[in-house]
């Protein structure tokens, strides 16, 4: 390892014990390598302006958080919910169920976990409440529910990792449909299990009258994505052309179907999405930088001849890649893992022959976990902040929901064909 290296690294340790936020932790890293190094500052600037002028998808993922941020508001949430309801029945712990199914619903519309657990978490924990069930299960339920949002399409964190991995984002797209599907699968077993023994109430019937109301009412806000992925998949639009017919049909929805949304409601919505797309980009900015040093250092060349050297079995360097995400999604946030680890790990990748569609579901997902996963789980926090619920309960009941999310991961880890049989059904592989 380097001076210059070493002082980075250093640097970067100290500003993470110090709670200081992960981006300037990046960004004082790097100023740190090309002071130790000698190197021109001025190339750090230069890394950044590059990184957001040659990756023409990266646009994709403000437009897709303002769809989110609309879909949050007014009455679209609470329609959702309400279909799901309708849907859900007569089934004993019928609103867990409905939790699950509304959070798959939600996430092809948003792709956001946090926009999942922070909008449609209020109408499910308060429902779940009403209904009987404690609300440590609720929470836990919605915690885990949400992570099927950056799985199944459109999702941010698969634009983010297709811009770093080169890799289509149809194919991603497409490729999380059937793993969003499985966890959502196996969280209703969870449920069903659960349900059983707590003696969870059923939920009210809805004759075939009150259905087809209801469904014809959510239908505006279900046709979301498929307009979305519709458009993505026939060639008509690329994913950003894509997200921002996606947020302006969002705005159309709550407007004109739903009347949800007045003016200063939309100056809010719009400030909210600049702030979210700030943090974003600082993060993408800084972690471009980061990139940068590692490329010059040649850290990836040298961790993939390490790696290769005690075994190059593909399955040996999944296992490897699957438990250090999953310890450093207890402490880390996903978006710092994403963008600092996952580069180096891309290289190693390529050399063991995975698919990088493959790849980036099993990553993208098990990054997932770590939002639920104590003790830094940004699910538990925002859960427990909006519900009024003690962080330690909920913590204590989302240890089964994990080992149903790790179970699938395990799943789409060494059975490829569960992410990429729809890739390559629709042409986007061989």
């Amino acid at each position: 390892m380097s001076p210059a290296l070493l002082a980075a690294l250093v640097v970067f340790v100290l500003v993470f014990i110090l709670r200081m936020p992960i981006a300037l932790g990046m960004i004082s890293s790097a100023v740190a390598y090309f002071l130790v190094k000698g190197g021109d500052l001025s190339l750090v600037i230069n890394q950044v302006v590059n990184t957001y002028y040659t990756n023409y998808v990266i646009i994709a993922v403000p437009l897709f958080i303002f769809t989110a941020n609309v879909m949050n508001s007014g009455k679209v949430t609470d329609m959702i919910f309400k279909f799901a309801n309708a849907v859900c029945g007569r089934m004993r712990g019928a609103l867990a169920h409905v939790n699950i199914l509304a959070s798959l619903i939600f996430s092809g519309m948003t792709g956001s976990a946090i926009a999942d657990a922070a909008g449609l978490g209020k109408i499910e924990i308060a429902a779940m409440r009403d209904a009987g069930f404690d609300d440590e299960t609720s929470c836990a339920i919605t915690a885990a529910s949400a992570t099927i949002g950056p799985i199944f399409p459109p999702s941010i964190p698969l634009v983010i990792y297709a811009m770093l991995s080169g890799t289509s984002v149809g194919a991603l797209f497409m490729g999380g449909m059937i793993p969003a599907v499985l966890l959502a699968i196996a969280l209703m077993i969870y449920v069903i299990v659960i349900s059983r023994i707590r003696n969870y109430p059923r939920g009210a019937r809805f004759g075939l009258g009150a259905f087809l109301a209801m469904t014809l009412k959510a239908l505006p806000a279900l046709l979301t994505p498929v307009l979305l992925l519709l458009g993505i998949y026939t060639g008509v639009m690329t994913p950003t052309e894509a997200g921002a017919v996606a947020g302006l049909y969002a705005i159309l929805v709550s407007v004109l179907a739903y009347r949800a949304m007045g003016l200063a409601d939309f100056w809010k919505l719009v400030r909210d999405t600049v702030q979210d797309v700030g943090s974003t980009s600082i993060m993408i900015g800084a972690a471009a930088i980061i990139s940068y040093i590692v490329a010059r250092e040649q850290v990836a060349n040298q961790l993939g001849a390490w790696i290769l050297s005690i075994s190059a079995d593909r399955n040996f360097f999944l296992l490897m890649v699957n438990v250090v995400i999953l310890v450093l999604g207890m402490f880390i946030d996903t978006s710092t893992i994403q963008l600092v680890f996952v580069p180096i790990m891309l290289p190693v990748a390529r050399a063991l022959g995975i698919d990088l569609v493959h790849f980036g579901l099993v990553v993208t997902f098990n990054m997932m976990i770590g939002l639920s996963t104590p003790p830094f789980g940004m699910l538990l926090f925002i859960t427990s902040a909006i519900s009024g619920t003690s962080l330690k309960g909920i913590m204590r009941e989302i240890l089964w929901p994990i080992a149903a999310m790790i179970a699938v991961l395990a799943a789409i880890t060494y059975f490829p064909d569960t992410v990429l049989f729809l890739p390559r059904l629709a042409g986007f592989l061989k």
